[in-house]
């Protein structure tokens, strides 16, 4: 029981709204635009939150291997450094999440495609592919890209553009327009940011071992860059909601315009583990706003 109880902090399971959130935009949306199979959407889910898990439980051990999580951390001490858990048993878990990732993303793409073996079907198997070597390889490897600086890159990407547009075309098998790089671009712009939250915190203890855009740029202009991105996604979202059908029900996400109000302040006003508030706040508001977003255009529905 304590082993599990250790695998679970480790997890973090916290965060897996924020993989979800690109999940549900992605999906509600195609469910406007075409029939989608319910079930498809629910192994779509699935297979986001094992590699959620993925990426935390290899972030986790990346950075003990790399000296970055020590003592000193200003966020949470998980099972590695507490020595709940030991290098050996991470990496066992660290296996079974892949075999976890694997499984459901093919029993996804199969439900989807009713085929493994479609140009679409194996393009997705390149990308799952592709996205549990970057989950992995955040902080774990020889050189990995999060220690130099890519991890905005690499979040913006894979937990905005193709979480949202690879949820679109897993159950429409289309993408509707190019307006919908738009909500995919908005949700990577709320990712980034609870990265850089994150990096804003650490970067005291970061400075020896990792390279981050929070610490090239120092905690004002960090904040800075926490704001416009933050902007940029709310604006992004907005653009998307005038270009398509005006309706006052695709603007209900903006009841989640005060938390990311209240998230800012507390980036402007808060330093190192007094900022941990704000990480939590940003991940419910990004998928509550996913949500609201996905019903508004859905209640044509119903």
């Amino acid at each position: 029981m304590n082993k599990l109880k250790a695998i679970l902090k480790s997890a973090r399971l916290r965060t897996i709204p924020l993989s979800e959130a690109g999940i549900v935009m992605g999906c509600l949306l195609a469910v406007v635009d075409y029939k989608v199979n319910w079930l498809t959407i629910a192994m779509v889910m699935l297979t986001a939150a094992f590699l959620q898990i993925l990426s935390n439980l290899s972030n986790e051990l990346g950075d003990t291997l790399n000296g970055t999580d020590q003592a000193d951390r200003q966020g949470p001490h998980y099972s590695l450094l507490s020595g709940d858990l030991t290098v050996a048993e991470m990496k066992k878990c660290i296996a079974g999440t892949v075999v976890l990732s694997v499984i459901s993303g093919l029993a996804m793409i199969w439900l989807s495609f009713g085929t493994l073996f479609s140009f679409e079907a194996v393009c997705f198997i390149l990308l799952g592919a592709a996205a549990i070597i970057a989950a992995m390889r955040y902080t774990l490897g020889r050189n990995p890209y999060g220690y130099r600086g890519l991890g905005d890159l690499y979040v913006f990407l894979f937990f905005g553009m193709v979480t949202v547009l690879g949820s679109y075309f897993i159950c429409a098998h289309t993408i509707h327009t190019l307006f919908d790089l738009l909500p995919a671009a908005a949700v990577g712009f709320f990712s980034v940011g609870v990265l850089n939250v994150n990096n804003i915190r650490d970067i005291k203890t970061d400075a020896p071992n990792r390279l981050t855009i929070a610490g090239k740029l120092g905690v004002r202009k960090a904040r800075i860059y926490q704001t416009l991105l933050i902007t940029s996604g709310l604006l992004s979202l907005a653009l998307f909601c005038l270009l398509r059908n005006a309706d006052w029900r695709h603007w209900l996400w903006l009841l989640c315009l005060p938390l990311y109000l209240r998230h800012l302040q507390l980036v402007w006003t808060r330093e190192e583990r007094a900022l941990d508030p704000a990480l939590p706040l940003l991940v419910m508001a990004t998928f509550l706003l996913s949500l609201l977003t996905g019903f508004g255009f859905c209640a044509f529905l119903l």
